[in-house]
Protein backbone atom coordinates (compact mmCIF):
# COMPACT_ATOMS: atom_id res chain seq x y z
CA UNK A 1 0.00 0.00 0.00
CA UNK A 2 1.07 3.51 -0.67
CA UNK A 3 0.08 6.77 -0.01
CA UNK A 4 1.22 9.85 -2.59
CA UNK A 5 0.69 13.55 -1.89
CA UNK A 6 0.72 16.35 -2.93
CA UNK A 7 -0.13 20.15 -1.51
CA UNK A 8 -0.85 23.31 -3.23
CA UNK A 9 -1.04 26.59 -1.47
CA UNK A 10 -4.01 29.47 -1.99
CA UNK A 11 -5.15 32.74 -0.48
CA UNK A 12 -8.57 33.97 -0.07
CA UNK A 13 -10.48 35.98 2.04
CA UNK A 14 -14.20 35.16 3.29
CA UNK A 15 -16.33 36.50 6.68
CA UNK A 16 -17.32 33.96 9.51
CA UNK A 17 -19.96 33.86 12.21
CA UNK A 18 -18.40 32.39 15.21
CA UNK A 19 -19.13 32.51 18.70
CA UNK A 20 -15.88 34.09 20.36
CA UNK A 21 -13.90 36.38 18.47
CA UNK A 22 -16.72 37.13 16.73
CA UNK A 23 -15.86 41.36 16.07
CA UNK A 24 -12.83 40.35 13.81
CA UNK A 25 -14.60 37.26 11.97
CA UNK A 26 -17.43 38.70 10.82
CA UNK A 27 -15.45 41.69 8.82
CA UNK A 28 -14.12 40.41 5.24
CA UNK A 29 -10.83 38.61 6.44
CA UNK A 30 -8.04 36.79 4.41
CA UNK A 31 -6.01 33.81 4.90
CA UNK A 32 -2.84 32.04 3.47
CA UNK A 33 -4.08 28.25 3.18
CA UNK A 34 -2.37 25.11 2.30
CA UNK A 35 -4.12 22.34 1.13
CA UNK A 36 -2.48 18.59 1.00
CA UNK A 37 -4.32 15.74 -0.68
CA UNK A 38 -3.28 12.19 -0.42
CA UNK A 39 -4.09 9.35 -2.44
CA UNK A 40 -3.74 5.73 -1.37
CA UNK A 41 -3.47 2.55 -3.10
CA UNK A 42 -1.36 -0.10 -4.96
CA UNK A 43 1.05 0.81 -7.75
CA UNK A 44 -0.18 -0.18 -11.16
CA UNK A 45 1.90 -3.05 -12.53
CA UNK A 46 2.57 -1.07 -15.61
CA UNK A 47 2.91 2.58 -14.45
CA UNK A 48 4.33 1.75 -11.32
CA UNK A 49 2.01 4.99 -9.96
CA UNK A 50 -0.77 5.02 -7.55
CA UNK A 51 -1.75 7.88 -10.25
CA UNK A 52 0.30 9.63 -12.62
CA UNK A 53 1.60 12.93 -10.87
CA UNK A 54 0.71 15.41 -13.83
CA UNK A 55 -2.80 14.06 -13.97
CA UNK A 56 -2.81 14.93 -10.27
CA UNK A 57 -1.59 18.13 -10.97
CA UNK A 58 -3.46 19.19 -12.84
CA UNK A 59 -6.55 17.93 -11.03
CA UNK A 60 -5.10 19.91 -8.07
CA UNK A 61 -4.63 23.43 -10.14
CA UNK A 62 -7.82 23.57 -11.43
CA UNK A 63 -8.98 23.46 -7.66
CA UNK A 64 -6.92 25.65 -6.67
CA UNK A 65 -7.64 28.34 -8.94
CA UNK A 66 -11.37 27.94 -8.34
CA UNK A 67 -10.43 29.23 -4.49
CA UNK A 68 -7.03 31.08 -5.15
CA UNK A 69 -7.74 35.46 -4.70
CA UNK A 70 -11.59 34.59 -3.94
CA UNK A 71 -14.21 35.47 -1.89
CA UNK A 72 -15.14 32.04 -0.08
CA UNK A 73 -18.22 33.37 1.01
CA UNK A 74 -19.28 33.12 -2.90
CA UNK A 75 -18.41 30.04 -3.60
CA UNK A 76 -21.12 27.80 -4.98
CA UNK A 77 -21.46 24.79 -2.56
CA UNK A 78 -18.79 25.83 -0.23
CA UNK A 79 -21.10 27.00 2.97
CA UNK A 80 -19.42 28.82 5.65
CA UNK A 81 -15.83 29.09 4.88
CA UNK A 82 -14.41 26.77 7.80
CA UNK A 83 -11.39 24.74 7.03
CA UNK A 84 -14.21 21.51 7.65
CA UNK A 85 -16.05 22.56 4.75
CA UNK A 86 -12.88 23.70 2.68
CA UNK A 87 -11.72 19.70 3.05
CA UNK A 88 -14.64 18.58 2.04
CA UNK A 89 -15.56 20.93 -1.09
CA UNK A 90 -12.10 19.95 -2.37
CA UNK A 91 -12.79 16.04 -1.67
CA UNK A 92 -16.00 16.54 -4.26
CA UNK A 93 -14.24 18.21 -6.77
CA UNK A 94 -11.26 15.78 -6.81
CA UNK A 95 -12.86 12.32 -5.81
CA UNK A 96 -13.92 11.76 -9.63
CA UNK A 97 -10.48 12.38 -10.85
CA UNK A 98 -8.80 10.62 -7.85
CA UNK A 99 -10.42 7.14 -7.44
CA UNK A 100 -7.68 6.46 -4.83
CA UNK A 101 -8.86 9.48 -2.99
CA UNK A 102 -8.24 9.15 0.90
CA UNK A 103 -7.68 12.50 2.88
CA UNK A 104 -7.74 16.40 2.64
CA UNK A 105 -6.04 18.26 4.83
CA UNK A 106 -6.17 22.46 4.86
CA UNK A 107 -3.77 23.94 6.93
CA UNK A 108 -3.30 27.89 8.15
CA UNK A 109 0.45 28.37 8.96
CA UNK A 110 -0.47 31.52 10.17
CA UNK A 111 -2.08 30.69 13.68
CA UNK A 112 -1.25 26.62 13.63
CA UNK A 113 -5.00 25.66 12.73
CA UNK A 114 -5.64 22.01 10.79
CA UNK A 115 -8.15 20.67 9.87
CA UNK A 116 -7.96 16.92 7.71
CA UNK A 117 -11.20 14.93 5.94
CA UNK A 118 -11.39 11.11 5.52
CA UNK A 119 -14.05 10.37 3.16
CA UNK A 120 -15.99 10.04 1.22
CA UNK A 121 -19.14 11.92 0.89
CA UNK A 122 -22.53 10.78 0.69
CA UNK A 123 -24.82 12.66 -2.12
Amino acid sequence: MFELSKHFHFDAAHTLHRQIETESSRRIHGHSYRAEVALRGQADPVSGMVMDVGLLAQALETTRAALDHHFLDEIPDLGPATMENLCTWIWRRLAPLCPCLHRVTVSRASNGDCCSYFGPIAP
